[in-house]
């Protein structure tokens, strides 16, 4: 019976170092032999055999990109603070996984402790207004500074961003007043110019209204001198002299203004002598002022002569 539960023993026992002898390890990682304690070699992805119990896997390496997002507060040339957030992307270069294991323990703090000295280097030297521009020039210096640091550690920096840039909240809102304003002034601006636009092309318009309006009336008081005329003609050869003639025509034209008047039912109250007497009194009064002024267009002419 002993020996039976000997032999068992013994089968497991083997069955146990048999398992412990073989391991895997994932694509894109490496892991770290070591035997009593020493380093004996590195695996790459794949099945492995390691002797039990000797041989131990002292840990692994991932060596896919990794990202690390650092969160900095510092101040600019003009006092004010701001916070800055670098995202770094790096990985453990393949060859180089020794460096990466045993010379460095915290490859997050060492990383974190760079870019806090490069950015409170770098920005202090520009105004806000130039952080935002020159953000790229930042990440720049961040990974030249890490890829001469942490090469030797055995890490390889692929690329660096700043991804965030969040001034103080009250330097935000008067950033945000300023630019309201700017744009503002920049309105009232283009409202400024469509008004003015506007009031010189009415303008141009109501001139050349005027403009048409007065010819309209030019040519329809020259029309209505040439049928003058050519009434007073006409009323010539049948034997009526122009006195005669002018007095009928202002008669004329005074009974057709009245029955236009009469006529139109929206018009306004208006007063005119309508005696018989009207016409006669109209056109002696006409001739009064056409001989006045005849004779002071006389008087001014031989004061003129006189003169010279």
């Amino acid at each position: 019976m002993e020996n039976i539960r000997l032999v068992i023993g013994l089968s497991v026992l083997a069955v146990f170092i048999l398992f412990a002898a073989f391991f895997t390890v994932k694509q894109q990682t490496a892991a770290i032999i070591e035997r009593f304690g020493k380093f004996r070699s590195i695996r790459q992805s794949g099945l492995h055999i390691k002797i039990p119990v000797i041989d131990r896997i002292a840990g692994k390496l991932s060596l896919k990109i990794q990202q690390l997002d650092v969160i900095i507060e510092t101040k600019t040339l003009d006092d004010v603070f701001v916070k800055l957030k670098v995202s770094v992307q790096y990985k453990v270069i393949k060859d180089k996984v020794y460096d990466a294991f045993y010379k460095l323990d915290y490859p997050h703090d060492q990383i974190t402790s760079y870019v806090f000295d490069v950015v409170r280097a770098e920005v202090p030297k520009m105004k806000l207004d130039d952080v935002f521009v020159k953000k790229d020039d930042i990440a720049i210096a961040v990974k030249s500074e890490l890829n001469d640091a942490m090469m030797t550690y055995g890490y390889d920096i692929i690329k660096t961003l700043v991804t965030d840039i969040d001034p103080d909240a009250q330097v935000k809102e008067a950033m945000n007043r300023i630019n309201a304003s700017e744009r503002e002034k920049v309105a009232a601006q283009y409202e400024g110019d469509a008004q003015r636009i506007l009031i010189v092309e009415r303008a141009k318009a109501e001139a050349e209204s005027k403009r048409l309006q007065g010819q309209g009336i030019a040519d329809q008081r020259r029309e209505i001198a040439r049928g003058l005329e050519e009434s007073v003609e006409v009323l010539n050869k049948v034997g009526i002299n122009s006195q005669e003639a002018s007095a009928l025509i202002v008669v004329t034209q005074h009974y057709d203004t009245l029955q236009s008047i009469g006529g139109e039912t929206n018009s306004n109250l208006i007063l005119l002598p309508n005696s018989p007497q009207a016409g006669s009194t109209m056109l002696n009064d006409m001739v009064a002022s056409f001989t006045a002024s005849n004779q002071i267009g006389e008087a001014m002419k031989n004061k003129a002569s006189k003169k010279e």
